[in-house]
């Protein structure tokens, strides 16, 4: 085990959960940090390297096993489930809504409080390159607001405006239409910083009352049914990997 760079054998620890499905490589970088993860019996820290043939890795004392098959799923999220994979206060999390969650992580986050598109993968790569924003991967998603969307407001939210952690704009946004509980507004962004959009909103001063994420990037809800799964479609697959220079796995 070393911190350096080592043969060609080796990789980095976090890379190696992920693709063992533990963690994606952001949540195995917490495990690490938090001193749950030891290799050959000894502490292990933040760039370690492990050789995959020869090392013995554990997480809070327990082997990590094999490595799991490649898949990515598309969930439609309801109101109300927490993205991530458990959680200490006992909510449902998106795993509990997938018939077989095994080495499935989230992709990113959407708040409890939103609904709509969240990617499920056990592809530790892709998830980083998918929310990473120098691969350009967009979000999508429908706004409903209040008081009223106006042409001035649409055009201060692509012009841009400065946020608590630094300035914020949509790449698009269009008025689509209204509905009982306010205007809808189609917005696409470039970032998913936290509640991002949700603050965006309130800084031109407009009330979110629904949010829903639509499309991450070529991957669209279409017609899924809230609370169900199913498997990215091969042409799906194909330009998601494309679009962030990854070769998408071979189908069984």
């Amino acid at each position: 085990m070393t911190a350096a760079a080592g043969p060609v054998a080796s990789e980095r620890l976090n890379r190696y959960l992920a693709r063992h499905g533990v963690a994606s490589r952001r949540g195995a970088d917490a495990l690490i940090e938090a001193g749950r993860v030891r290799v050959n019996g000894d502490p292990t820290r933040l760039g370690t390297t492990v050789d995959p043939t020869a090392d013995h890795v554990t997480v809070d004392g327990q082997p990590v096993g094999e490595p799991v098959a490649l898949r990515t799923l598309v969930l439609n999220k309801p109101l109300g489930v927490v993205s991530t994979r458990t959680d200490p206060q006992g909510r449902s999390t998106v795993l509990d809504l997938v018939d077989d969650p095994r080495g499935l992580y989230p992709v990113g986050r959407l708040d409890a409080d939103s609904r709509g598109l969240l990617l499920l993968t056990s592809d530790g790569d892709l998830a980083m390159r998918v929310t990473h924003p120098r691969h350009g991967i967009t979000k999508r998603y429908r706004a409903t607001v209040t008081p009223h969307a106006t042409t001035h407001t649409l055009r201060r939210l692509t012009y841009g405006v400065e946020l608590s952690d630094g300035p914020a704009r949509a790449l698009e946004a269009t008025l689509s239409g209204r509905d009982r509980q306010g205007d809808v507004v189609e917005v696409v962004m470039a970032e998913g910083r936290k509640r991002e959009v949700r603050r965006l909103f309130a800084a031109v001063q407009l009330r979110v009352v629904d949010l829903v994420r639509t499309a991450v990037g070529p991957v669209a809800l279409g017609r899924l049914k809230e609370g169900h799964a199913r498997p990215l479609s091969h042409a799906e697959e194909q330009q998601l990997y494309a679009a962030v220079g990854l070769i998408p796995p071979k189908r069984r």
